[in-house]
């Protein structure tokens, strides 16, 4: 999960990276028209044409490739691409996720087993996206349901594709 996960979100860092290599180079070759495009995008924001091109010239003449990385392609430090943090965070959490359900594996009986870590799996599933939701202001009913939906789906996928090549438990 964690090399995924560094692999998933490097990737986003490559094209991170690219995009602020064209819009450097883009800077660079004219000026002007990203001026006029970055106030363009205040206007769009509602400041009066007057005041955008006032703030887009004032901000490109602090630092333009840091206006634009923010204003026109969204990026910013807060948001940017962390591949190791990435990793570390998805390591820990699958490790903490996969603690019950190991936990079941030892102590249920040997032939209800698979049903008691799969119950066991909904159950922390069900309660990690209610607790996801509420942390994040949504719907704790919405966050619950997707999460053991998709949890579920991805458990009886899982079994069938097994099943098909005579490997399922």
């Amino acid at each position: 999960m964690a090399a995924g996960e560094y692999v998933s979100v490097s990737s986003q860092a490559d094209t991170e990276k690219a995009d602020l290599e064209l819009e450097e180079a883009a800077l660079s070759e004219n000026t002007e028209y990203e001026r006029e495009e970055l106030a363009s995008i205040y206007e769009d924001r509602g400041l009066d044409p007057s005041l955008a091109k006032e703030v887009a010239t004032q901000l490109m003449e602090h630092d333009a490739l840091a206006a634009h990385a923010r204003d026109d392609i969204g990026l910013t430090e807060v948001h940017s691409a962390r591949p190791i943090q990435a990793a570390f965070t998805s390591a820990l959490t699958f490790s903490i996720g996969a603690a019950l359900p190991i936990l079941v594996s030892i102590l249920a009986p040997l032939v209800w087993v698979i049903y008691a870590v799969a119950a066991a799996s909904l159950v922390c599933l069900a309660f990690l996206g209610g607790l996801a939701a509420s942390a994040g202001g949504a719907s704790v009913l919405r966050g619950v349901a997707r999460v053991s939906f998709w949890g579920a789906a991805a458990m009886v996928l899982t079994y069938a594709v097994g099943s098909l090549f005579g490997v399922s438990v």
